[in-house]
């Protein structure tokens, strides 16, 4: 390593190709190639949190807008997509440190962050919390449930989310590959 460290956040005109196609290469292997077309899109459209050793790019999480409903109410959302490090670099915190710095962008430009994951453990140390209502997607003017996702919804409340309640059925909007 050349020093510690640092953090950039880029929009996807800012960044140079070769840094998103380094940013990409690791993530699939981070992922063990379970990390798919429609996944790398889903990183695209709002700001990336890159950890940067020197020039390399050793860690990512992506910041997205989505409109998410809970209960009743619409909530644009901050969605974070894409966290990864680069294997062999996995364990130095690198993932916290770009974490860290995702959910200092929410507040200001979003009302409330989300996402979605298997390894919840990891957010809940970072002050997110699990959603424990039922989850939904929308598809068009029709809710389709997802028992699945129950569970591995996480958000991050703050000013207009602070009270939300938990508990509420939570629901997002279709799209390509995994829904949420």
């Amino acid at each position: 390593m050349e020093g510690r460290p640092r953090v950039r956040v880029f929009t996807d005109p800012d960044a140079p190709e070769a840094l998103l196609a380094e940013i990409h290469g690791f993530l699939v292997e981070a992922f063990e190639g379970r990390f798919s077309a429609e996944d790398w899109e889903h990183t695209a459209g709002g700001s990336r949190v890159v950890v940067l050793d020197g020039d390399a790019p050793v860690s990512h999480a992506a910041v997205v807008p989505r409109l998410l409903r809970v209960g009743p109410r619409e909530l644009a959302a901050g969605y974070v997509e894409g966290v990864g490090t680069a294997p062999g670099r996995q364990g130095e915190g690198l993932a916290s440190l770009a974490m860290t710095e995702a959910g200092k962008l929410l507040p200001g430009r979003f009302e409330m962050g989300a996402l979605s994951t298997p390894v919840p453990g990891f957010y809940e140390r970072l002050g997110w919390e699990r959603w424990r209502g039922p989850t939904f997607v929308r598809e068009g003017t029709q809710l389709k449930r997802t028992p699945d996702e129950d569970g591995g919804i996480m958000v991050l409340r703050f000013g207009p989310s602070r009270a939300v309640d938990l508990e509420a059925p939570i629901a997002c909007e279709a799209r390509s590959g995994d829904d949420w």
